[in-house]
């Protein structure tokens, strides 16, 4: 007995998928991604050719021709008046090299690609004479891109300039040149516990000392301790993410804006960092931190594809002209190719978000669903956005249960691993941008190892007091 997928589920996980002609071509590589991703399950009955071709708003003949693709390309199998139904497609690995066959891969918070993507990635091959008519390299980014993204940011109310912008390769290259910019060997930089990892390794990397401001998904920023960090330490910095922050998800209500503000009146530059900004599935997105003066970091990694690698800067002219200079000992630029398909993309965003929001809600309901199910003892938060849970132990063993999901196929990282100082032994990061099937059976895992790794612990008591310094 096959599964199904009717023809407006099939539309919702496409979105924009009209990305390049022929249609049925750019229809054909939509449905492809989203079994290769395993988004539509092997042996899936597709909607039946008149009605997805109703409910696309396309000819019968189109919908005929881009089944006709996929048959030929090894996707789906037909049988005349039984239907078209995909085939089991081949494993494409973990997320990193070290991740065995097979494994789920949780270690990286990152969406699979928005299906529109390989039609403008056509799209944008088919023009490469115009493309690479260009001479040498450009360390500041393209003017089309610039304008792109000054535009985007015009029009989410923060006015834009080209001069204010300076394209990356990807957000953390991005991150690294602030932090080697902006950031003096023994400077203090305020940075929330939990955290981006890389981005603390990127400041230490500078030269900075970190100081932890907490923050959590029920209570938000410790508005106490960023009051009195900025005040004690002086920071020359601030690294933050405000809007959806990764991992707990949590936004800034107004009053933590208006404290952000107080702490970056006393000298502090303030570096916001916007990745996941943008990606809510709740009834309102949270508003953004306002201010010319805000360093902002931003890319497509999480809003498009991790594989994407194009990031950003937007920052005064001054702050633009200093990361520019400083560029060329780092690298020499951001790849053509990738900044042609990222100025593409980015004028789409009202069609590419509702997707984004669709499947990430979709993740997010089966894996809560999952945790509140299988581990009803766990603190499984509610969010509105963001690329994961930040989920509450019973007990402080996050290190011994990733490391037996690991030896079990679930690769995920200990709660230790966001931390600023230490701590968080009792939370665990569980991305939901993995497939629904991917995040229930990594549940499974959890569950069965959280069993023994708990009776572990309490047969074996409490720890030597010298095992605790």
């Amino acid at each position: 007995m096959h599964s199904r997928i009717s023809a407006r589920s099939l539309q919702t996980a496409l979105g924009g998928w009209r990305t390049r002609e022929p249609a049925y071509e750019a229809l054909a590589d939509g449905i492809r991604l989203l079994c290769l991703d395993n988004r539509i399950a092997a042996r899936t009955l597709l909607p039946a050719e008149r009605a997805l071709a109703q409910t696309l708003g396309l000819s019968r003949t189109t919908v005929a021709s881009a089944y006709a693709s996929l048959r030929a390309s090894g996707h789906i199998e037909s049988l005349r008046g039984s239907g078209s139904v995909t085939t089991a497609q081949p494993s494409r690995g973990g997320g990193t090299v070290f991740a065995a066959p097979g494994s789920i891969d949780l270690q990286q918070a990152s969406p699979s690609a928005w299906p529109g993507l390989a039609g403008v990635m056509a799209e944008t091959a088919s023009d490469a004479a115009r493309l690479v008519s260009r001479t040498g390299y450009d360390t500041l980014g393209s003017s089309r891109l610039r304008d792109t993204i000054a535009e985007r940011y015009t029009v989410r109310g923060i006015p834009t300039s080209r001069e204010e912008i300076l394209v990356t390769a990807g957000a953390q290259s991005a991150i690294h040149l602030i932090a080697e910019v902006l950031v003096a060997r023994g400077d203090r930089v305020l940075v929330e516990t939990p955290t981006y990892p890389h981005a603390a390794e990127a400041l230490r990397a500078a030269g900075a000392r970190l100081v932890a401001v907490p923050v959590t998904t029920e209570r938000g920023w410790d508005l106490d301790r960023l009051d009195e960090a900025a005040r004690r330490t002086r920071p020359a910095l601030a690294y933050l993410m405000p809007t959806l922050q990764n991992p707990t998800g949590r936004s800034m209500t107004v009053p933590e804006q208006d404290a952000l503000r107080d702490a970056a009146q006393r000298g502090c530059t303030l570096v916001v960092d916007e990745t996941t900004a943008e990606l809510s599935f709740g009834t309102q997105a949270a508003a953004a931190l306002r201010g010319d003066d805000v360093v902002r970091i931003g890319s497509l990694g999480k809003t498009v594809w991790g594989g994407l690698r194009v990031g950003w800067v937007r920052a005064r002219p001054e702050v633009i002209r200093r990361l520019h200079a400083a560029r060329p000992a780092r690298d020499l630029g951001t790849p053509e190719f990738e900044q042609e398909v990222a100025a593409r993309l980015i004028p789409r965003m009202a069609e590419i978000l509702p997707q984004r929001a669709e499947l990430l809600s979709r993740g997010y309901r089966a894996a809560r669903a999952a945790l509140r199910d299988r581990l009803p003892d766990w603190d499984v938060p509610e969010v509105s956005g963001g690329v994961a849970l930040w989920v509450g132990l019973p007990a402080p063993l996050s290190g011994p249960l990733v490391l037996g999901a690991r030896a079990a196929g679930v690769y995920l990282s200990a709660g230790q691993r966001f931390a600023v100082d230490g701590g968080h032994e009792n939370r665990l990061r569980i991305p939901f941008t993995a497939s629904p099937a991917d995040l229930e059976r990594a549940v499974e895992v959890l569950a069965s190892v959280w069993a023994r790794v708990a009776s572990g612990a309490r047969t074996a008591g409490p720890a030597p007091v010298d095992a605790l310094v």
